[in-house]
């Protein structure tokens, strides 16, 4: 008799402890939307792009999250704008913004440029997805205001929107030829450690909002 109540006992007693038992959190899908030096050019494997290592580096922090490569070479701020129906889909909890370096180097009006990442922004913004702004200085051969109208864009913008800013994307790694490739513009692996690094504790801010807006 005592062994049947406690087999009774128990048997309302596990499906209490299962339905208590919290869900496992479902992973934050992040988008890389951004130009060649997320999208890994130049390396030896697709592992070793800017994409895969941040997810690796945010996993081994504990946060359960699947980063998505949306990197195209030669891209430029309008050309996201372009693309950024699809490349972002409706099921995307967070975007890193990484473009702006290619209109740097063809010169692009920055009033352009801005344009383009302003519409971006705001179009994340309507669909309530948390942005890291990852930000982009203009080469000093620009000329002084070419390069302060261009530096500027990326704060004004993160202050407006309420983007994470992550002021230069290749800090760290610029002008080291020890972690560019031959054409001293795209990062090596170790350049991309190293940009992995550096941006991480604003990659972990983004995931919270993510998690904050779920």
């Amino acid at each position: 008799m005592a062994s049947s109540r406690g087999l009774t006992l128990l048997s309302i007693l596990l499906p209490l402890a299962f339905a208590a038992a919290p869900a496992a959190a479902e992973p934050v899908r992040i988008v890389a939307l951004g130009d060649s030096l997320s999208a890994g050019y130049g390396l030896n494997a697709a592992s070793e792009a800017f994409p895969v290592k941040l997810e690796a580096a945010l996993k081994a922090k504990g946060h359960e999250v699947t980063v998505l490569n949306a990197g195209v070479s030669g891209d430029t701020a309008s050309g996201g704008l372009a693309r950024l129906d699809w490349s972002v889909g409706a099921d995307a909890d967070a975007v890193i913004l990484e473009l702006g370096a290619n209109d740097a180097l063809r010169g692009v009006d920055p009033a352009r440029t801005k344009t383009a990442l302003d519409s971006i922004l705001a179009r994340l913004g309507e669909r309530g997805v948390p942005v890291l702004l990852a930000g982009m200085y203009a080469p000093p051969n620009m000329g002084d205001d070419y390069k302060a109208r261009f530096d500027a864009i990326y704060p004004d913008l993160a202050e407006k929107h309420g983007a994470i800013l992550y002021p230069f994307f290749l800090d760290g790694v610029v002008a080291d030829a020890k972690l560019n490739l031959p054409d001293g513009i795209h990062p090596t692996a170790e350049g991309v450690d190293v940009i992995v690094e550096r941006i991480l504790p604003a990659a972990e801010k983004l995931v919270e909002a993510a998690r904050s807006r779920s």
